[in-house]
């Protein structure tokens, strides 16, 4: 994809190896508390492969940090953000690219990002749910979201806003790249948003 090269500009890898380390943890004991193997650890951490969402979840909580840690080092809460195009936080992932658009900088209770999703990108097999409100807009191609029961399908231009404490999950189901706009708001005081967005039921 002819995103790839300039979206990685955080080493998730080796972030992982960081936060690992400090918690004088081995892979294998890593491995124990996540249920992820050894062997994919090891791989994630030596940038031969990269994490899904669902697995970045799954490190956060058996290393006792929110998922944002994965971003690098955690920024300070400013009441004025400006994010230049050329600034953005990028974290690539399996099938996709995220992008902070200033939310993990703001004070306020908003959290606006973009994912670039490759053909059959999906955010998992589990539904997610958090509070507060999910605005989706759909820049390019096409997107599919299930909320609770209800099949929505967005095209370019279309957009979604529902309450986030339904039933939600995500995918593209067409051929080309997606590129969607989703903003997060009024979530609760001391929620994550990212790690509540990406969140996958057990």
């Amino acid at each position: 994809m002819d995103y790839e090269h300039d979206a990685v500009s955080v080493d998730v890898g080796q972030r992982l190896k960081e936060l690992r380390e400090e918690r004088r943890m081995s892979i294998r004991g890593l491995a124990t508390r996540s249920g992820l193997s050894a062997n994919a650890l090891s791989m994630i951490e030596r940038g031969k492969t990269s994490p899904s969402v669902s697995t970045l979840y799954k490190l956060s909580d058996a290393l006792g940090v929110p998922i944002t840690e994965f971003f690098g080092t955690k920024p300070e809460k400013q009441s004025a953000i400006l994010i230049k195009a050329d600034g953005r936080t990028r974290v690539p992932f399996a099938r996709g690219v995220w992008e902070g658009l200033g939310g993990e900088h703001f004070t306020g209770r908003v959290e606006p990002f973009i994912l670039t999703l490759e053909s059959g990108a999906t955010s998992g097999p589990h539904n997610m749910t958090h509070s507060g409100h999910e605005f989706v807009y759909c820049l390019r191609g096409h997107l599919e979201y299930l909320v609770e029961k209800q099949v929505y399908l967005l095209d370019a231009g279309d957009s979604l806003l529902f309450a986030a404490n339904l039933n939600h999950r995500w995918r593209n189901p067409g051929n080309v790249v997606t590129n969607v706009l989703i903003v997060l708001s009024g979530f609760s005081e001391g929620e994550l948003p990212h790690a509540m967005h990406w969140r996958k039921g057990e």
